[in-house]
């Protein structure tokens, strides 16, 4: 594998790290994953204020991680590219077998 340059890692940093890095942002990602949403839907179920989930959202969007489409007076918000909840979900899995092992490192002392 080739390393990153520093460019890369300053890109990749600003536009994934600080994206994802608000666990309310990836909660946005997987409900805007399967379905275009709007603010009001999302601060429904996300049960928050809406300028807390407009704010969210205007940091996904400068990032590229989701997109905006305006209907008459709504925005529908959607998953830019569907390969981040992939990279997501190879972290969730990353996250899970360390919690399982350091479990059975507990349990088995």
């Amino acid at each position: 594998m080739t390393p990153m340059t520093e460019e890369e890692i300053s890109l990749f940093h600003r536009h994934v790290c600080e994206g994802i890095g608000d666990p309310k942002r990836l909660m946005i990602l997987y409900l805007v994953s399967d379905q275009a949403r709007n603010v009001s839907d999302l601060t429904s179920l996300l049960d928050i204020a809406q300028p807390t989930v407009s704010h969210h959202l205007r940091i996904l969007r400068e990032r590229g991680l989701v997109t905006a489409e305006r209907d008459g007076t709504s925005i529908y918000y959607a998953l830019s590219d569907d390969r981040i909840l992939g990279a997501i979900e190879i972290l969730r899995g990353f996250v899970a077998d360390l919690l399982r092992e350091r479990a059975s490192v507990v349990g088995g002392v």
